[in-house]
């Protein structure tokens, strides 16, 4: 009995049935479900659909919605699965122990003709709808994430590619940096050269002063001038 309590039937097996009647309580489930308000989201159907291209991430369907996708499926009776949860957090039973609310229960059930495998399957197949849309979301969140990880990839390679020509850039700058420090160092080096140059032959133009030649033609000069 308990293994056809939870066990899946196949869809041939079950007879299309109207969404299940709730005279109870709005479902508890919807105040903690993590959805926009206005978010536009699809609910899951039976064959457990990717979400519409381009769908925001975050972005999920209410558990009703979900249930719904198992609608045809569920058993027609007035005390589904949700009923039971709402009745055993009532206010009414919560002075009462486990035993003492299963027996109310069994006895609503029994008021009701409903049977107790019916809420169980009930429970299976609404168990089974949030876990397909569930894989359904891990599926969508694993392609949103290949996705951004594939467009990150393409701005690295753009990076190192800027990168690379920026670098380029600048040795090139470096590079003409060092040939122009060349340049002026070797400038330099004739500079002197020339500056010797004029030095001896400006101590041809003054008498030679203790036989010592004079190393600038500052020097030359002031000898010049003190000779006079």
């Amino acid at each position: 009995m308990l293994r056809k309590w939870f066990s899946v039937p196949e869809e041939e097996e079950i007879a299309p049935a109207a969404p299940a009647v709730r005279n109870g309580p709005t479902d508890p489930t919807k105040e903690h479900t993590p959805q926009h308000e206005g978010s536009g989201a699809h609910p899951l159907n039976a064959a457990g659909p990717a979400p519409a291209p381009g769908a925001a991430p975050g972005r999920y369907s209410s558990f009703e919605q979900i249930y719904q996708s198992v609608a045809n499926k569920l058993p027609r009776v007035n005390y589904n699965i949700l009923k039971v949860a709402d009745m055993m957090t009532s206010p009414h039973l919560s002075s009462m122990s486990t035993e003492a609310k299963r027996c109310s229960l069994l006895m609503a059930l029994e008021a009701a003709g409903v049977a107790v495998e019916d809420v169980l399957q009930d429970a299976v197949l609404r168990q089974k709808a949030l876990s397909e849309y569930e894989e359904v979301q891990k599926a969508r969140l694993k392609g949103f994430e290949q996705t951004k990880a594939d467009e990150n990839a393409k701005i690295q390679a753009e990076l190192e590619k800027t990168t690379k020509a920026h670098m380029a850039r600048i040795q090139a700058n470096l590079d003409e940096i060092a040939r122009e420090q060349d340049s002026l160092r070797s400038w330099q080096k004739s500079k002197n050269h020339e500056c010797d140059r004029l030095t001896q032959a400006a101590e041809y133009c003054v008498p030679q002063s203790n036989g010592m030649s004079v190393s600038s033609l500052a020097a030359v000069l002031e000898r010049a001038t003190s000779q006079q």
